[in-house]
């Protein structure tokens, strides 16, 4: 659900914001910058979701050995 918020901001960031976002897309603008920020994100538990997927794994090991033996393979 969005909350509304009002915020003060210097003269020449409102007209940047104005000229270079635009009329009605400057919310998104700011809650897009700020929600990194702001927002927990639980990468762990993303990290622990894509390693328990075994084909994706078996797939991502395959392409990193391919990686280091084009490297071996490369004149010096």
């Amino acid at each position: 659900m969005a909350k509304k918020l009002t915020i003060t901001v210097s003269e020449e960031v409102y007209d940047g914001l104005h000229s270079r976002i635009g009329t009605g897309r400057i919310s998104r603008f700011i809650d897009n910058l700020a929600r990194p920020h702001v927002v927990d994100s639980d990468i762990d538990a993303a990290y622990r979701e894509m390693a328990a997927d075994a084909s994706r794994e078996a797939e991502a090991i395959e392409w990193a050995e391919s990686i280091v033996s084009d490297i071996n393979d490369e004149a010096r």
